[in-house]
């Protein structure tokens, strides 16, 4: 089944230096660009991180320093990256949790702007262990009745995820056909970072789901401890979620004027 769209799509994945969002950074990016007439558009760059691969990394994409010492850095492809996502929806395995929040640390801190606001994100990933509890290469044997040949290669990966979703919506009738549906199906919970330190309460207002603060709404906490606020953003924590706790804090002050 072709997906219906709307707008269009991105499926990506990243190979990196490590997995932690704040810190790591890409070494390869594939994007797979489906647009609502089915054509396609893909891309694959190597990236040079500025920083040493580690060897526990290179073991499981195969991507040495050696490999990446000539080639540009994330700040040369940046313009590139940002022109092709443009006005899409995203997409990947596990890429609400990982993806897709460290590419938005990759874009911002060159000085890309970055936002969810007006995007779906289907997480293959998140479908597939709600309906059968699986890897990448589990689930393409299952969906697509192959071997995915080249795992951990970012244009395998991401090709893999394309063709896993088409067969998902093959196989499960109650599955929509329809980005908005998967955005919200694939969702682990509602949050309003990548980095789950923000989320909706049951009055859909945001609060700290950590710290001393957890469970208090963030518009409380900004307002009785406005130390708070510059403590996160001179801290080590997600461009975005600091991008998102600004974003809090202007809209409240300008609902007071």
């Amino acid at each position: 089944m072709e997906l219906n769209l709307s707008k269009p799509i991105v499926f990506f994945d990243l190979e990196t230096t490590g997995i932690n969002i704040t810190k790591d950074r890409i070494v390869e990016i594939a994007i797979l660009k489906i647009l609502p007439n089915g054509n396609k558009e893909s891309k694959t760059w190597l990236v040079n991180p500025e920083m040493e691969i580690p060897k526990e990394a290179s073991d499981i994409h195969g991507i040495t320093n050696e490999r990446v010492v000539t080639e540009p850095t994330f700040k040369e492809l940046a313009p590139q990256i940002s022109e092709m996502i443009k006005g899409c929806d995203l997409a990947g395995f596990n890429s609400s949790r990982f993806d897709i929040p460290l590419l938005a640390e990759e874009l911002l801190r060159v000085g890309y702007d970055f936002d969810m606001k007006n995007r779906a994100a289907v997480d293959v990933q998140v479908i597939f262990h709600k309906k059968e509890q699986r890897t990448l290469s589990a689930a393409y044997q299952f969906y697509c009745n192959s071997d995915l040949k080249d795992a951990h290669s970012a244009m395998a990966d991401t090709t893999a995820t394309y063709e896993v979703l088409k067969a998902q919506l093959d196989k499960y009738d109650d599955l929509e056909n329809n980005v908005n549906f998967l955005n919200t199906f694939s969702q682990h919970k509602k949050n309003a970072d990548f980095a789950n330190m923000i989320v909706f309460d049951d009055d859909d207002d945001e609060v700290f789901n950590f710290g001393k603060h957890k469970g208090k709404k963030v518009t409380e906490v900004l307002e009785k401890e406005p130390g708070y606020y510059a403590w996160i953003q001179n801290a080590d924590f997600p461009l975005y979620t600091k991008k998102i706790l600004t974003a809090i804090k202007l809209r409240s002050l300008n609902t007071k004027v």
